[in-house]
Formats: C-alpha cells, structure tokens, sequence
C-alpha cells in the first residue's frame, strides 16, 4: 500500500535544494561577458570583418592564411568557407537583403559579392581611388557604405555604393574605420579614433549635419555595429574592450575581453543578442550575451 506523504512533512532543505536546482538550471546567461568561442590562432592576425547569416553561421577574414573565408558555428567549431581570388584580401564583411555576402576587399579596392548558394565571387564595384576599403555598413535599400582609411597620413574617407557604383560622400582628419547606419536609417556613424561621427542619412543615401557623438581620450577604436535600440557596440583596439555607447554619446557598459586587439564585432544567436568578438592578437573569436538583438541580425529576418 502506497502512501501519500503531505507536504509539511517534507524536509525544508529539501524543498530548498529543489529550488535552488531548478534556479540554476533555468537562469539567464550572465550578460556583458566574454567567453572564448574558437580556439586561439585558427585566424591570422587579418582576423576581422565578422557577420552573421540567416542560419547563425558566423564568418570572419583570414582564415589560417591571408585572403580566405572562415566559418564558424555558434559552438565555435572553424573551417574555410572560401578563398578569395588572387590579389584579394577581406576585411569588413556584411549580407544583402538576397542573403548574398558582401565583403571589403582592400587590396584589391573592391566591394566583393559572394552568392551563398553557389559560391561564386565577382565584384560588385571597384574604385582605384580607394586608399583601402575598410569597413562596410547596409542601410534597408541595400545601399552599402564604406570607410576608407589612410592610416599613414590619418585622414579618410566615406563612399556610398549603389548601382554597383561608387560615389564620394566625404573627407575628414583622421583614418576613417567602424562604420555603422541606425535603426531607422537616419544616422550614419563612422568613427575616426578618438571619435565617433553621426551624420543625417537622407532617404537617398546622402549625408549631411555631420556632428561629434563621442570622443575617447585613450586608445583607438575598430569596427562597429547598432543594435534595434541604436546603442553602438565599438571595438576598442589596444583597451581589449568592447563599449556600449547610447545614442546621445553616454557610455553604457564595457566588456573585458581576454585579448588586447578586437577588430570588429557582429551580431547573431538563436534571438540576436549575442555578440561576436574578432581579435587580431588571439587570432580567434570570442562572445558576450546582450539583453538586446542586434540590428543587423533583425535585418536577417526580412
């Protein structure tokens, strides 16, 4: 015969243990820091240019040697995804609303094209008046933006690609590097170490009102991207941080990494709040869990 036992005989520490149990079972993830994804090395020190696609494959440049596509899952396991033509070396990286990977190819001063199904490579635009493209940005019409760094002389450039051609939008002191467009596609933001620029983007892809977001007093910074909020998340070279910078110019957070030199970061994960870290002195890549999804991975769900 079996017996009912009540409640109120059962132990409280047991009751205790139970609950504890299932709080750390079901808890979140702690926010705002950084874990090693893939082993230390598997990138050169080109390492960069990180991007997520539909299926939350992260991809970076420089995959073992210079001029190759790496692809990693979100369980950090790295392969070759492609190798670039001759003469092509990959930077920043971004996808079109077809799917399609887009890549800065700066020796070659290209925007490369890559269709994801077949894998064929051309070249979307080239400009020969390009010092170096750098770092590239999407707004929703699939109009691509460029920054284009002289580091020697620290001056650059901004250049819009549209049509598959290539159009100047501005000159500025200071090598021009992370470049990102807002939420809404009103703001395009280019940093230029110590600071970060907004310019107004108009409904047709120009930019005036160009105005000071934020200034560092230390380090310099890389690449960068929005989330749905319009926060800036921005690679801190030299720091070994990644920062959170709200839209009216205020620090929000900063996240420790392990290395010293991150590139670029991307957003992806199951619900875009995942942070994808490229650092150059590691040669890997490392993440972070947000409370917000990024911009480019809700782009991903058109």
């Amino acid at each position: 015969m079996k017996y009912a036992v009540p409640l109120f005989f059962i132990p409280l520490f047991v009751i205790g243990l139970f609950t504890t149990t299932f709080a750390q079972e079901t808890k979140s993830p702690v926010l705002y820091q950084s874990t090693v994804l893939t082993p230390e090395n598997l990138f050169t020190t080109g390492i960069e240019g990180p991007a997520v696609d539909k299926s939350g494959t992260i991809y970076a440049v420089n995959f073992n040697r210079q001029g190759t596509i790496g692809k990693v899952t979100p369980n950090g396991v790295a392969g070759l995804f492609i190798q670039l033509p001759e003469g092509s070396t990959g930077n920043g990286i971004r996808f079109n609303s077809e799917g399609n990977m887009l890549i800065a190819d700066y020796t070659g001063h290209n925007i490369l094209k890559v269709d994801m199904k077949t894998s064929e490579i051309t070249v979307l635009a080239h400009e020969p008046d390009m010092n170096q493209p750098n770092d590239i940005a999407i707004d929703e019409n699939d109009r691509i933006y460029a920054s284009d760094p002289d580091f020697k002389l620290k001056k650059g450039r901004i250049w819009r690609i549209e049509n598959n051609k290539v159009f100047l939008l501005d000159s500025m002191q200071g090598a021009t590097n992370g470049i990102e467009v807002s939420p809404d596609d009103k703001i395009l933001y280019v940093n230029a170490s110590p600071k970060v620029w907004a310019y107004d983007l108009s409904k047709n892809g120009e930019v005036k009102n160009k105005r000071l977001l934020i200034e560092f007093p230390d380090f310099v910074m890389d690449g960068m991207r929005c989330d749905v909020s319009g926060n800036l998340y921005i690679a801190r070279f030299g720091k070994g941080t990644v920062v959170k910078v709200s839209p009216t110019g205020e620090v929000l957070q900063e996240v420790q990494l392990s290395g010293k030199r991150p590139t670029n970061v991307a957003f992806g994960g199951d619900d875009g709040c995942t942070v994808y870290v490229t650092l150059q002195d590691k040669g890997n890549i490392e993440s972070f869990r947000v409370e917000t999804p990024g911009r480019e991975w809700k782009m991903q769900k058109r």
